[in-house]
């Protein structure tokens, strides 16, 4: 990508597996972006979240929501425009895990707190929404061997992805590329990724779906 087809600030998203931070770090390594990273690993509560979600859905999701907000508020007192950033994470979406975590009683004082802290957050040029079958989600999941993720629930793996469609279904906040990624490897075929590339570089407004390998055997 050159210069001048470069967005000022991408984000990818996707449910748990689809590769999210795989692309993230491929993107900035080829546009030479900022790279932002989503601080799953620091969450204290998210391997207790995945023995018990009923009894600590609630603390991981404050983390994650407090966490996020800091991170992008970092962002926005930078210099973000100085060069291309590339998120692995749409701030927009915490709301997803929290309605699908949360009791009512606790969905409706995280909906106080993120109604504060929402629209302080910049938003993207452009986010990549990234979706892959249930089967697939696992599968990915499986093979990066996260010690916490080993236990994961597959129907909650699918309420999600489910969760993640209805959301991006509506969603039209900003430009949108929706990429189907059941059927392709970003991670071992350059091929893959380059005919990738050049849809994002393409894309600039409205909502755009993109379904690779579609034709493959």
């Amino acid at each position: 990508m050159t210069q001048t087809e470069r967005p000022r600030y991408l984000a990818i998203e996707g449910p748990i597996g689809v590769g999210k931070t795989t692309l993230a770090q491929i993107l900035a390594e080829r546009l030479g972006a900022t790279l932002v990273l989503e601080p799953v690993e620091e969450n204290p509560f998210l391997p207790q979240f995945y023995d018990d979600a009923r009894k600590f859905a609630f603390q991981t999701q404050l983390f994650f929501l407090l966490s996020r907000f800091q991170q992008q508020q970092a962002l926005h007192q930078g210099d973000l425009f100085s060069q291309s950033t590339v998120s692995d994470y749409l701030f927009a979406k915490d709301r997803i895990f929290a309605a699908l975590t949360l009791d009512a009683n606790e969905l409706a004082l995280y909906d106080r707190l993120y109604g504060a802290l929402g629209p302080r957050v910049i938003k993207p040029d452009l986010v990549i929404y990234l979706q892959a079958r249930t089967e697939v989600l696992l599968h990915r999941i499986k093979l990066r061997g996260r010690a916490y993720e080993r236990q994961i629930d597959p129907g909650y793996v699918g309420a999600l992805a489910t969760a993640y469609n209805d959301f991006f279904f509506h969603y039209d906040e900003t430009p949108l590329l929706v990429v189907n990624t059941s059927d392709i490897d970003i991670v071992e075929s350059a091929e893959d990724v380059e005919a990738l590339a050049t849809v994002i570089r393409r894309h600039r407004k409205g909502t755009q779906h993109y379904l690779p390998g579609s034709s493959k055997g």
